[in-house]
């Protein structure tokens, strides 16, 4: 969990957020067992304002840019302003079957 703590202490400190969850959904990849390689980070703060999907995204990948560039192979980013959280009533989307190498077509 150094990877994921890592993520989230991250997030917490440069986006205030009043929402965080950072999920390692490395178990449903083709990785080894305990692997930190596929997270889904779904983040409210008031930081998103006025910015659009990709300017968000921007931003989070550049707080993450180290586990990026390290451990992590896949990051799914779900960042959204409080307005548009309250809306969704917390839905999150979910993430994709993996399309990995060793599974099935």
């Amino acid at each position: 969990m150094i990877v994921q703590k890592s993520i989230e202490e991250k997030l917490a400190s440069q986006l205030t957020p009043s929402y965080c969850q950072v999920m390692n959904e490395s178990h449903m990849h083709s990785v080894p067992a305990n692997s930190e390689t596929h997270f889904k980070v779904i983040v409210v703060s008031e930081e998103f304002d006025g910015k659009s999907r990709v300017a968000r995204h921007q931003l989070v990948n550049g707080i993450l840019a180290e586990e990026i560039a390290g451990p992590v192979h896949a990051l799914s980013i779900q960042a959204h302003t409080e307005e548009e959280w309250q809306k969704r009533a917390g839905a999150v989307l979910d993430s994709p079957d993996c399309m990995g190498a060793n599974k099935a077509t």
